[in-house]
């Protein structure tokens, strides 16, 4: 009985146990959970006030950069006033020198037809005076004219022949008169320095012995070496060293170049110098084309005709008041090319026209033409566009100006021109002076060649021995000395030397 109910308790014992342990694990899962969701209520407090403080801080951030931006853009709004500002002062500048060449061009055709009126007038009070003198007469104007030329002429011929010699042996007996004009020659001495550059070539040699060679036998190698480039050399006593002297740089460097090769070669006769004067001609030629070349390269400038590429190479052996042409020309096209882009236009055909706008200057002939005209002339030939021809032509006013780049380019030529010590306007007319002396000369029938020497105090002319004999020679020189004296304004003297000589050439083969 005691064993049963010692089994009785123990059975109860363990009943209540597990009961016990039940109602334990129960109380223990209810705590647990309402642990676990106050954990996970404070978690997502957490979480809340993260997720709004970075909330707020992108928000922070982003109007940061909305206020840079507005701050960007009031900046560029104000630059863009600003530039809108300067635009208009300069349109308003535009508009009013445009009002003043306006007023300037009405004042000119108001001055133009007041000239044409008194023009008109003393050509009507002319002919009046002509109508009345034909009336006294009995004979017209023409035939007066005529018969007073022809009486004249025949007259004038005699007595040319009759007093030359006279009047040359005068000339040597009055010297000491003449001597005085040495103070004319000054205004020759104030150019020296400009004209040193554009006119004398020293040409350094190892030894005296070669001056020899270089003049020939009674000359003849020297006078070929004249007259094959057009340039006077002068071999004095100055130690080592041969002056070439011409106006035109390209027959000087052409004649360097001559005497370099044949003094290293070492063969020197009239027929090789003729030779060698030839071939270095066209090397001369070739490095002109390929100086222009360069140009254009170093310029950013493409398309140009062949002829132009030539011509802005030829600028290099070419002077304007004593400043070089292809340097001034580089110069304006830079210039040109910067002021075109501050004014919003193209810079590339401002830089070609003020290239160009010089090209005028050296032609390969010599027309009776402005250079700007010329210029523009020679532009049209190779197709350049109508606005660069206009800009060429209208640079010195000889023409109406049709585009933005014409003022543009005239500007930047004068700023190029009119800097201190840019230009001398002596060197210009001295050498404009001796092209007149040659172009007089080269006129007449008969002239093959004409060269200016000795800084224009002396004219040789060339002419062909089967043109004009020895005593039309005497009476060839005595007329352009004549037309000289009454055309041209020169110091001193001019002395006119005629060259009459026969050439047989023939090949042994």
């Amino acid at each position: 009985m005691e064993q049963l109910t010692t089994i009785i308790i123990a059975i109860v014992s363990m009943l209540l146990g597990a009961l016990l342990c039940y109602l334990i694990n129960k109380y223990v899962r209810r705590q647990t959970l309402k642990e676990a969701k106050a954990e996970a209520e404070f978690i997502k407090k957490n979480k809340i006030l993260e997720a709004k403080e970075h909330i707020q801080s992108l928000q922070t951030e982003y109007d940061k950069k909305v206020q840079q931006h507005q701050q960007q853009q009031q900046q560029r709004e104000q630059k863009l006033n600003q530039r809108q500002n300067e635009l208009n002062q300069r349109q308003s500048e535009l508009q009013r020198q445009q009002a003043e060449l306006a007023g300037s061009k009405e004042n000119l055709e108001n001055q133009r037809q007041v000239l044409e009126t008194k023009s008109r007038e003393v050509e009507r009070m002319r002919f009046q005076a002509q109508e009345q003198l034909e009336a006294i007469s009995g004979m017209s104007a023409e035939q007066a004219r005529n018969q007073l030329v022809e009486s004249l002429k025949d007259e004038a011929r005699t007595d040319a022949m009759s007093y030359i010699n006279e009047i040359m042996e005068e000339a040597k007996m009055n010297a000491n008169k003449e001597a005085k004009k040495i103070v004319i020659n000054t205004i020759q001495r104030i150019a020296t320095e400009a004209a040193i550059e554009n006119s004398v070539t020293i040409f350094h040699i190892d030894s005296d012995e070669v001056k020899g060679r270089i003049i020939g036998r009674e000359g003849r190698n020297i006078r070929a070496l004249e007259a094959a480039t057009g340039v006077e050399i002068v071999v004095d006593d100055t130690p080592e060293a041969i002056v070439l002297s011409a106006f035109d740089p390209v027959r000087r460097e052409i004649a360097r170049l001559a005497l370099h090769q044949l003094v290293t070669d070492g063969r020197i006769h009239p027929a090789r110098i003729e030779e060698v004067v030839a071939k270095v001609r066209k090397q001369v030629e070739e490095e002109i084309i390929e100086t222009g070349k360069r140009t254009t390269i170093d310029l950013g400038i493409h398309g140009l005709h062949p002829e132009l590429v030539r011509l802005v190479g030829k600028m290099k052996y070419r002077s304007s008041y004593g400043q070089n042409l292809l340097q001034h020309a580089r110069e304006t096209a830079n210039l040109c090319a910067a002021m075109a882009s501050e004014l919003g236009l193209n810079p590339k055909k401002a830089k070609r026209a003020g290239l160009l706008h010089d090209i005028g200057k050296v032609p390969d002939d010599d027309p009776e033409l402005p250079h700007a005209i010329l210029g523009m002339n020679l532009a049209k030939k190779y197709n350049e566009k109508p606005e660069i021809c206009n800009a060429i032509g209208a640079h010195h006013d000889e023409i109406e100006m049709e585009t933005l780049i014409a003022p543009i380019v005239q500007a930047c030529d004068a700023i190029s021109g009119a800097r201190p010590g840019a230009r001398r306007e002596i060197v210009e007319a001295y050498i404009k002076r001796l092209n007149d002396l040659e172009n007089l000369a080269l006129s007449y029938p008969g002239v093959i060649k004409t060269y200016a020497i000795q800084a224009g105090r002396e004219l040789r002319v060339i002419v062909g021995a089967d043109k004009m004999d020895d005593k039309e020679t005497e009476v060839l020189s005595y007329d352009i000395a004549k037309r000289i004296q009454d055309e041209m304004t020169y110091p001193g003297q001019v002395k006119i030397t005629v060259i009459r000589e026969t050439r047989a050439v023939s090949y042994a083969k």
